[in-house]
């Protein structure tokens, strides 16, 4: 699997070898599995991040969407990041990896930052 965060991007890459599906529609559990893959080839790349359900940070979203963000604040913006399917109530990320190799997920920056940051408030 080949992940790349470009920008306010993540792009994820289907390689020879990798699993061929994630699926499970109940408890976005399809999802889930991407995203814990997707976690652990960015912590390999340096990150330190955790896969976490994103009510339980405080955010209005569904009970059952997911995402990945950084355990603690390391004050470098580009570390301090969160990741998510920006189209989860359209169609989960899986489904889009499954089908086509390829998959392109939101990333959001310096996340404990006072001011702008999603976490500031919440952690």
């Amino acid at each position: 699997m080949k992940v790349e965060i470009t920008g306010y991007r993540c792009v994820v890459t289907k390689e020879a070898g990798d699993k061929n599906h994630f699926y499970g529609i109940v408890n976005a559990s399809g999802e889930s599995a991407l995203l814990y893959a997707i976690k652990n080839v960015l912590n390999k790349q340096g990150y330190d991040l955790i896969k976490k359900r994103m009510y339980k940070d405080g955010h209005l979203v569904d009970d059952i969407q997911q995402y990945i963000r950084a355990r603690k604040k390391t004050g470098n913006p580009e570390k301090d990041i969160c990741i998510y399917n920006g189209n989860w109530q359209i169609h989960g990320a899986e489904q889009h990896y499954n089908e086509y190799g390829t998959v392109s997920l939101n990333v959001e920056k310096d996340i404990f930052a006072d001011n702008t940051g999603l976490m500031a408030k919440t952690i």
